[in-house]
């Protein structure tokens, strides 16, 4: 495992365990469609790949859940293949180890064949590793590998650096959420139970049943990706 914690983190595994303590009292169904831990050696490889070195938190976090493990994409698959809805502050779908790197190197190749106008503030560093996207990946949420904060990324206006102090504050952010009380405010278990909510718009139904009639991959559950939508309104003018 590589390196040691960073400086304004606490342990991953504590706030990952809120969560799925959370999951397993109220949603068994989504608790299981985390899965089991990535190896050691898939997250090696990962990093060979990537070409970055992932800080403590990040192999904690990945050694207790890896979404896409032992699955592989098919060539008609989205950008994100396998990611899971999740109660996540920004809405976006969960990555396991497989999307993360495909996330990881096409926003990547994006930003090297049409690099930014501002080289101080490029859409993409190739210290960011994504945790959490849209199915097309133009928006989502990445942790900087450099320092360990958490920022997100958006087409249509740019990436937001250090919006959150590291991994274990983002995921004790969603935490929180989950169990319904203020960032800071949480003092042990027993939350009261509630069904997850997963940011669903009251008009997604229509642009799920279009986009599948026209040939778009979407979930049955939370947000419709915004090239989606805008596809739908397109066709509507």
């Amino acid at each position: 495992m590589k390196g040691a914690p960073m400086a304004g983190t606490g342990d991953v595994r504590e706030a990952w365990g809120r969560i799925t303590a959370w999951l397993e009292r109220n949603e068994p169904d989504v608790l299981a469609a985390l899965g089991g831990p990535v190896s050691r050696s898939a997250v090696r490889d990962a990093e060979l790949r990537m070409g970055v070195e992932l800080p403590e938190e990040m192999w904690q976090w990945l050694l207790a859940n890896d979404i896409d493990a032992g699955r592989h994409p098919d060539d008609r698959s989205c950008l994100v293949a396998f990611g899971l809805p999740f109660p996540l502050p920004g809405g976006h779908l969960l990555l396991g180890l497989t999307d993360i790197q495909r996330v990881c190197l096409s926003q990547r190749g994006l930003e090297e064949a049409q690099p930014s106008a501002d080289s101080d503030r490029p859409l993409w560093r190739r210290e960011w590793v994504p945790i959490a996207a849209e199915r097309d990946g133009l928006y989502g949420t990445f942790l900087d590998t450099r320092n360990g904060t958490v920022g997100t990324w958006a087409e249509a206006h740019g990436p937001e650096e250090g919006v959150y102090a590291s991994l274990y504050a983002f995921f004790q952010e969603a935490a929180d959420r989950l169990e319904g009380v203020s960032s800071g405010d949480w003092s042990g278990p027993g939350a009261p139970d509630r069904a997850l909510r997963l940011d669903s718009r009251p008009d997604d139904e229509p642009i799920r049943l279009w986009a599948r009639a026209h040939g778009y991959q979407v979930n049955d559950r939370g947000r419709v990706p915004a090239s989606i939508r805008e596809a739908f309104e397109v066709s509507r003018r």
